[in-house]
């Protein structure tokens, strides 16, 4: 009787500790620092679906949705006003993992719409899918298409990227990197390192380059805390030849 009620009282402490989220949602606030045009504040915000709920278990809460193959379907929303224009995005995707294998899949649509004061609006839609293979723990590699169609074009070019979470010695490490194929290359690289599972900080580095117009080039610093399971709070600066923005956001999840 005494080993039952032991047993018990531990697998209750178990279940006492796990915690698990089946959706999120976030609000976001951007400062862009154009050169040559004054300070502009822009807002974003999005949401997750997760199709059964996330286990955070013992990973970084950051990391819970990747590691878990967490198959999930998004949406996203963002507008600025400048001086002479306005600039609102948004989009829907989604995410598959297929069960009992090591594939994955993932589709998005979104829309881009420049309204120019005086001028009129410019509008075009974006798309991309991919397909992807996790061959060891923690390790996604994908392969795809992204592509635009709108009034000053249409074009659509491969795409390449690959997602690794690991352990470091007594820490965590998120190491992305990503590459676009086309009349303009496009490629990136970024990592966090996981101080704790709450806390990350983390650097990236993308570039542009076009025959036109020459190199584009963007330093990224980040960082994001989670106070509680559910909530959390990111921030992050980018460093552009043109154009410098600052942004923090604001998740939760339930």
């Amino acid at each position: 009787m005494l080993k039952k009620i032991a047993l018990f009282t531990a697998l209750a402490a178990c279940m006492g500790t796990t915690y698990a989220y089946q959706a999120e949602v976030g609000g976001a606030i951007n400062v862009l620092d154009i050169d040559g045009l004054s300070t502009e504040t822009g807002f974003g915000v999005d949401g997750t679906y997760y199709f059964n709920p996330v286990e955070v278990k013992n990973n970084p809460l950051n990391e819970a949705a990747f590691l878990n193959r967490a198959s999930n379907v998004n949406a996203n929303f963002n507008y600025v006003d400048l001086d002479v224009a306005s600039f609102t995005t948004y989009g829907v995707g989604a995410e598959y993992f297929v069960p009992n294998s090591n594939f994955y899949v993932s589709a998005n649509i979104g829309s881009d719409e420049i309204d120019v004061d005086g001028v009129g609006s410019v509008d075009q839609t974006t798309y991309a899918a991919e397909v992807g293979y996790l061959p060891v723990t923690g390790l996604l590699i994908a392969a795809g298409l992204a592509g635009v169609d709108g009034d000053t074009g249409d074009d659509i070019d491969p795409t390449l990227r690959a997602k690794y979470v690991t352990s470091v010695g007594s820490y965590d490490l998120n190491v992305e990197a990503n590459a676009q194929f086309g009349d303009a290359d496009v490629y990136g690289i970024g990592a966090d390192l996981y101080l704790d599972k709450t806390l990350s900080v983390g650097i990236a580095y993308g570039d542009k380059s076009n025959e036109a117009f020459g190199t584009d080039d963007q330093f990224t610093i980040r960082a994001k805390k989670f106070f509680t399971q559910n909530v959390s709070l990111e921030a992050k600066a980018d460093f552009g030849d043109d154009i410098n923005q600052y942004g923090v956001r604001l998740g939760y999840r339930f």
